[in-house]
């Protein structure tokens, strides 16, 4: 369910129906020393702004190495070489905002458990394991 757009056309984008809970491919284009080349940043969107006007803009979010990204793309950028809808979810919000805090709390208890983890590793000493402490006193009193 792939839909593309391109910058030359802006009725197209205007129409465009990108709302938050979409997942979206943006193909923005990008010069250096002189070439220009296409990057591809895909995830979520959290939030459009200002309708259709010519300040509109959206929030996309995803998650990259344990770290949120967010980036947030004018719609009628010329930078913006074409956007592709992937996904469509169903949301009860306009502003996904809480997708944040959601993504924060679970990368802390995972943070908590390999702490937990790490804590426990480091509690048995190296080269005991369990039973060996009780069967070396038992020798010792014979």
């Amino acid at each position: 369910m792939a839909i593309a757009f391109t910058s030359a056309n802006i009725e197209a984008r205007r129409a465009l129906d990108l709302r938050a809970g979409d997942t979206v491919r943006v193909h923005q284009k990008i010069e250096e020393k002189g070439k220009t080349r296409i990057q591809i940043f895909e995830g979520l969107v959290i939030a459009r702004k200002h309708g259709a006007e010519a300040g509109a803009t959206f929030t996309v979010r995803r998650a990259e190495g344990g770290y949120g990204v967010e980036k947030i793309y004018p719609l009628f950028s010329p930078a913006i070489d074409k956007i592709e809808v992937v996904k469509r979810s169903k949301v009860r919000r306009a502003k996904l905002y809480s997708i944040r805090r959601k993504a924060a709390k679970e990368i802390s208890k995972r943070m908590k458990m390999l702490a937990h983890e790490a804590s426990d590793e480091v509690a048995v000493p190296a080269g005991e394991a369990e039973g060996e402490p009780k069967a070396k006193a038992e020798e010792a009193v014979a």
